[in-house]
């Protein structure tokens, strides 16, 4: 991720620039550089990430990664320039935030957390973290400050495309969608770590408050498959019937 500096698309990277207006008029903008392939974060290999990203230091209980092989927590790596300029600011603070994906831009006025939010679930996903990977569909289509309702929209038309997917390739596809919930499971356990790492480095709440709004639509996941959502979402495809 290269702070403050704007680069031209490039056809084999997507781009994420999120530039942050602050009251008074100070800005930051951080240029997310997305791998089109990998679907991960492109970082300068001249950059060296803080101790505390150590995955020794960060790693989740449910890690499957190898502390032989990983030095550093690839999650943890991404989200240390953002923790670091956000440390000190609180999460309320009103905040203009301008999105801009190349195809659109997006401008919101909102809470810092809000703003912050947004731009983790990008940083998150594409992390080469093992856990958020399979979100990385939805990522590469990113939806900022999507409503809950759009969420459970773009996950479920997620998931079901992957077990398309699986079934083209003559595995067992899931199409009662049991194993979405233990996706969310292991997202959820990952976002509590991040929130007690975070709360060990940042004097303030915004990035804590951040992680805390993506882990909230983990924690709705269950409710979303129960009768009647799916229920309100199945008249919409009226025409089908």
């Amino acid at each position: 991720m290269s702070p403050d500096k704007k680069k031209q698309n490039s056809p084999d990277e997507l781009i994420f620039n999120y530039k942050f207006i602050f009251s008074g008029g100070r800005e930051k903008t951080f240029n997310v550089r997305v791998d089109k392939d990998s679907l991960n974060v492109i970082r300068a290999k001249s950059e060296i990430p803080p101790e505390w990203a150590k995955l020794k230091n960060f790693k989740c209980d449910h890690c499957p990664l190898d502390e032989s092989k990983y030095e550093y927590c690839p999650l943890a790596v991404n989200l240390s320039d953002v923790i670091s300029f956000f440390s000190d600011l609180s999460s309320f603070e009103k905040v203009d935030v301008i999105i801009d994906t190349g195809n659109r831009q997006i401008r919101k006025s909102t809470s810092m957390h809000n703003g912050v939010s947004s731009l983790l679930g990008v940083l998150m996903v594409a992390s080469n973290c093992p856990v958020m990977g399979k979100l990385k569909p939805m990522m590469r289509f990113h939806l900022p400050f999507s409503s809950i309702e759009e969420t459970e929209y773009r996950v479920l038309s997620m998931y079901l495309l992957a077990q398309f997917f699986l079934w083209k390739k003559g595995k067992e596809p899931d199409w009662e969608m049991k194993n979405l919930v233990d996706i969310y499971a292991d997202i959820k356990i990952l976002n509590r770590n991040v929130c007690k790492k975070i709360s060990e480095i940042e004097s303030k709440d915004t990035s804590i408050n951040a992680v805390v709004m993506l882990n909230n639509f983990a924690e709705h996941v269950t409710f979303i498959l129960n009768k009647k959502i799916l229920d309100n979402i199945e008249v919409l495809f009226k025409d089908y019937f």
